[in-house]
């Protein structure tokens, strides 16, 4: 690896191209358990039910995530939900990060408390979060932005924030660097009202 690594918002001159995460495709335990936690919590529709293709005798449930990116799961229902945190290796999932809207953020932490979903809050400096667990152990993000960055500006925003957070010798992207990065780039931007949370560097 190099030392220093180009970071820019800009595409590499590589041979692929991508247009978009299509879907990512997740190991479930049971179907109903999967559904009552993505579904019925989260408030992801499940779009599509249909047997694995490559596995026939599991089912393949295909959830929006909320902006038409899918979220999927093979499951099967002789496979019982298992809530301990997953350990980690090389290649595994360490957490799935989804957005929340800024002003439903409160009534997020809400409903978690009222179904009996521990979680932690954080200021991650950029952006703000709750951290859970699903039922299989997975750490489920829940993040919200601090400012009103347009979607198509959110790279060039970043790798400028970055930039900035180097030559100011900070440790990680604060919320000044991020803020200082709309203003160099002229990109209006509304601050959301966030509840106050610790600030930390790990989960």
């Amino acid at each position: 690896m190099t030392d220093d690594p180009a970071i820019t918002a800009d595409r590499p001159d590589s041979p692929i191209q991508l247009a978009g995460t299509d879907h990512i495709t997740l190991i479930g335990s049971n179907e109903d358990d999967t559904i009552e936690f993505y579904r019925d919590l989260l408030g992801m529709p499940l779009v599509l039910r249909q047997p694995n293709l490559d596995d026939p005798d599991s089912t393949h449930l295909f959830f929006d995530t909320g902006d038409g990116r899918i979220l999927t799961f093979f499951v099967s229902d002789d496979r019982q939900s298992n809530e301990q945190p997953l350990r980690h290796q090389v290649g595994s999932v360490h957490h799935i990060s989804f957005s929340v809207e800024p002003e439903r953020f409160v009534e997020t932490k809400e409903a978690l408390e009222e179904a009996g979903r521990g979680y932690n809050e954080f200021d991650r400096g950029i952006f703000h979060s709750l951290y859970t667990r699903d039922h299989n152990g997975l750490t489920i993000e829940l993040a919200t932005d601090k400012f009103d960055v347009p979607d198509d500006r959110r790279g060039e925003v970043l790798a400028t924030a970055q930039r900035l957070r180097v030559e100011d010798g900070a440790d990680f992207a604060e919320e000044r660097h991020l803020e200082a990065a709309l203003e160099e780039l002229g990109v209006e931007s509304e601050k959301y009202d966030l509840p106050d949370a610790p600030s930390s560097a790990g989960l």
